[in-house]
């Protein structure tokens, strides 16, 4: 049974310091932690162009991160002092210490270091296209100590960041892919390029790609059961298969339109007669 005995040792227990001052120190904590998200997410708001909105996205994280660190860290040094553990001798132990760990975490440094460098030296930022090995993908995350690269199948690779020097960004160059379109050689050529043509005046509409530099070629070559014509199209290489795929489309429902066929192999089955 409740008595007031017991809401006595209740209060008596709120009031001791550590008690309360835990509270006020996680309460302080919690919101200067939303305060300072809500201060540098508005600054990745602004920026003239999109490469400086990516890179500002990227250092904001980084700071996120730093931020996260340094709050909790000062919030468990003032809980400690708050229940009589010497803090100064901690801190000076701590750095001995720190001394002896870096010896066995020198791949977490490296990395760290390396995170700071990426940044500071726009070697790439979120958003931006890059290639680890045969790995194609778009930079989605970039921290202290790993960048994670998806592709265009949905899958993530997490990569150390010493390993900065393997990463080749693509997105500071455009993708050139080519369209090779295979037409049946009964299919009028003047018809046939009026529309490959068109095709690639609808390309040209597209965000990111080059209008000057994307064409229609011409005849490539003159094959065994088809011609084949060319398109050569220029645009981000993040969207390169996108618009691959689209440009495709596009071929095909043209080419139907128009009653221009696309030569395929046939196999003619005989049944024998018994």
């Amino acid at each position: 049974m409740w008595t007031v005995n017991n809401l006595d040792k209740v209060l008596n227990f709120i009031a001791k310091k550590e008690v309360y001052g835990t509270v006020i120190i996680i309460i302080i904590v919690f919101i200067l932690n939303k305060i300072v998200d809500k201060l540098v997410d508005k600054l990745a708001q602004r920026g003239k162009s999109e490469f400086e909105r990516k890179r500002k996205k990227t250092i904001i994280e980084l700071i996120k991160t730093v931020k996260m660190i340094a709050l909790y860290s000062l919030g468990i040094i003032f809980i400690l002092d708050l229940f009589g553990i010497n803090v100064t001798s901690l801190i000076t132990s701590l750095g001995i210490a720190s001394a002896l760990f870096a010896l066995a975490l020198q791949d977490t440094l490296k990395d760290i270091i390396s995170g700071a460098t990426i940044v500071m030296d726009n070697y790439y930022v979120v958003g931006d296209y890059v290639k680890y090995n045969n790995f194609l993908g778009t930079i989605i995350q970039l921290g202290l100590k790993s960048t994670k690269i998806q592709d265009v199948n949905g899958q993530v690779y997490t990569i150390a960041n010493r390993n900065i020097n393997e990463i080749i960004n693509l997105s500071q160059k455009s993708a050139s892919p080519l369209l090779t379109i295979p037409t049946a050689y009964e299919a009028d050529i003047e018809t046939v390029e009026k529309v490959l043509k068109e095709v690639v005046e609808e390309i040209k509409t597209w965000a990111t790609v080059d209008k000057e530099k994307t064409s229609y070629l011409g005849i490539l070559e003159l094959g065994e059961s088809s011609i084949d014509y060319g398109i050569r199209y220029y645009c981000s290489p993040a969207n390169q298969w996108k618009y691959k795929w689209a440009a495709l489309r596009l071929i095909k429902m043209k080419y139907d339109e128009n009653d221009i066929k696309i030569p395929y192999k046939q196999i003619e089955v005989h049944n024998a007669k018994h």
